[in-house]
């Protein structure tokens, strides 16, 4: 016969029990706590840069997970500014290896350009047509202008009221070289440096990479580097 037996928890047993079950989710509020707090000052050193006034929300993890250790927050997207509501990854342990992912909401207040005045579509943005106005940066429309020096000597693609919000697409960089113009082409190789004339055989804006044709008839991609110039490295 199987013999059970039964005993009955005296009062210092029941308080230790009761301690232990306390102290557990303390634990895991201080852990939520120190990678939170890396969380926001992650967020802090990536977002202080579009203005002087953030607004950071974070919402932790909903399940509950062991000890996160040495927090180390990185943006799901790099290379994005972190505005709006974006996910931050947080490596875990000396190696990294355990992976948690937040949901944040950063907000900026800061400075963006309008325009002063209408703007024709084809017509060229001078520094004079655009202010400043100020405003929660996460409200605006997704790849708004911040910056004015993004849009300055570029052509609007359509007509622009006064006032609106900028956005990247309703600009178009100015052609700085024209099909089968006549251009200087810099040829560019380690301790050296050659112009030469050619001919683009095709339109480009500042940057832009585009085929050229050197005098002896040799075919090159160049990348547009000013008005009328190409640059080729050897």
């Amino acid at each position: 016969m199987l013999a059970v037996r039964s005993f009955r928890p005296t009062l210092s047993m029941l308080w230790l029990v009761l301690a232990s079950l306390l102290a557990t989710p303390a634990v895991h509020a201080a852990d939520d706590d120190a990678m939170l707090e890396a969380v926001h000052a992650f967020l802090h050193r990536e977002a202080q840069s579009l203005g002087d006034e953030l607004i950071i929300e974070l919402r932790p993890p909903s399940a509950r997970l062991p000890a996160c250790e040495s927090p180390d927050p990185f943006l799901t997207r790099p290379g994005d500014v972190p505005l709006g509501r974006i996910s931050v990854g947080v490596r875990c342990g000396s190696e990294g290896r355990q992976v948690r992912y937040l949901q944040a909401e950063v907000g900026v207040i800061g400075d963006y350009p309008v325009l002063a005045r209408p703007l024709r579509a084809g017509e060229t943005v001078r520094r004079d047509d655009l202010v400043m106005r100020q405003g929660n940066l996460a409200e605006l429309p997704n790849r708004s202008v911040i910056d004015i020096e993004e849009i300055v000597g570029q052509a609007a693609t359509r007509a622009i009221e006064p006032g609106q919000s900028l956005q990247e697409h309703h600009f178009r960089s100015l052609p700085l070289v024209e099909r089968n113009q006549r251009v200087v082409i810099e040829a560019r190789g380690k301790g050296f440096r050659i112009e030469r004339e050619g001919q683009a055989l095709e339109p480009g804006a500042m940057g832009d990479r585009i085929r050229a044709r050197f005098d002896s008839r040799e075919v090159v991609m160049a990348e547009v580097v000013g008005e009328g110039r190409l640059a080729v490295d050897f």
